[in-house]
């Protein structure tokens, strides 16, 4: 055998032992272990967190030690949380890729939730954008709990007047990625044509809404149930996918923000302008290679084609919830809440969101 070939070989040998321990590595999950006590001279708070990976009964509700602020942080005293996909796949630890930053066997943070609603309670010596009273809404890993300390210069922003906790609370993730795949990675401008696949779901009745304020006409895809709520939603067209297939329709658009994934690239690309984009925001569930084909389809065909078609990643910035709370103020922007949960029934609420039955959001409330 000549030498390259030994030398690809040996190559391909070791690649292939380095992919199968990392696979092994990310896909161990440890048991369950209890929690350390918490001192009897600390301050604390109710809470819901995880020690271990796996479904809604590995949540725990029990006393944590309360957070430590700095002088440039604001605590909150939390009124009301919101449950997103985002919580259950770190519960879950899913898809195993997620664990190289969650944490490798077990979670690195117990932590669980990210969006909330709430009002100032304290604030740092050099805090300047918040007083104590102030209403507040924003995304801090530990949402699920009575109490969270977040940086001023974080993701939290002042809600309207005219917003109540619950509907506030469930604006951060959802809105904000609707914002981002719409107006940054969509470039959605007036006049433009934008189909919304999931219009009914907690990111998608956030994006028709979005859209409309934006400029553009709008055609949302959801299930037979949820048509009229759509409509509602300030949507000028809707596809009920039970009676009707929208990438065999006549229609043409400048953009198509997909949710769901329950159509093939190429089917899409049909009822997608010669110039137009697509963004990917969710896509098919699974614990490996599954999540991960639509995005790496993409990267293969966008060199070949003149549409651009790609996957986002939404980053929480106060910006953003200033101008979502703007559009709040102006009545341009409603959330659908679709089920609430107190906050020891967590483990319950996000058991029903994994159903994805869910029509708009799901929302944990820390009132009685």
């Amino acid at each position: 055998m000549k030498l390259r070939y030994k030398i690809f070989n040996g190559f391909l040998a070791v690649l292939t032992v380095a992919i199968l321990a990392l696979a092994i590595t990310i896909g161990y999950t440890s048991d369950c272990t209890t929690p350390p006590g918490v001192a009897s001279d600390t301050q604390t708070m109710k809470a819901v967190v995880y020690h271990c990976y796996g479904g809604p009964e590995v949540l725990e509700y029990l006393d944590v030690a309360m957070p430590a602020a700095g002088p440039t942080d604001v605590v909150v005293r939390i009124k009301a949380a919101a449950a997103n996909p985002l919580d259950y796949h770190y519960m879950r630890g899913s898809p195993y890729l997620m664990r190289l930053a969650s944490g490798i066997g077990r979670p690195d943070d117990p932590r669980m939730g990210v969006d909330f609603a709430g009002v100032v309670v304290e604030v740092g010596d050099k805090v300047r954008r918040f007083a104590e009273g102030d209403r507040v809404f924003g995304g801090r890993s530990g949402a699920f709990a009575e109490f969270v300390v977040i940086p001023e210069d974080s993701a939290i922003a002042h809600m309207p007047d005219i917003v109540s906790f619950e509907e506030a609370a469930a604006i951060p993730i959802a809105a904000v990625t609707a914002l981002q795949a719409l107006r940054d990675d969509g470039r959605l401008q007036p006049g433009e044509k934008v189909l919304i696949n999931g219009a009914s779901g907690g990111v998608g009745t956030y994006a028709v809404q979005i859209a409309k304020a934006l400029g553009a006409e709008v055609h949302g895809v959801c299930s037979t149930p949820n048509v009229e709520m759509v409509l509602g939603l300030g949507a000028d067209h809707v596809f009920d996918y039970k009676k009707e297939n929208y990438t065999e329709s006549d229609n043409q658009y400048d953009l198509i923000v997909d949710m769901v994934g329950s159509q093939s690239l190429s089917a899409n690309r049909r009822v997608l302008k010669p110039d137009g984009r697509m963004v990917l925001v969710g896509g098919p569930k699974g614990n490996w290679l599954a999540p991960l084909w639509p995005p790496l389809k993409a990267a293969v065909l966008s060199p070949f084609i003149d549409q651009e078609i790609g996957m986002m990643l939404a980053i929480l910035k106060a910006d953003d919830l200033e101008y979502l709370a703007g559009l709040m103020a102006d009545g341009r922007l409603t959330s659908q809440i679709d089920a609430r949960f107190p906050l020891h029934e967590t483990a319950e609420a996000l058991e029903y969101l994994e159903t994805q039955r869910a029509r708009g959001k799901v929302i944990i409330s820390m009132e009685p």
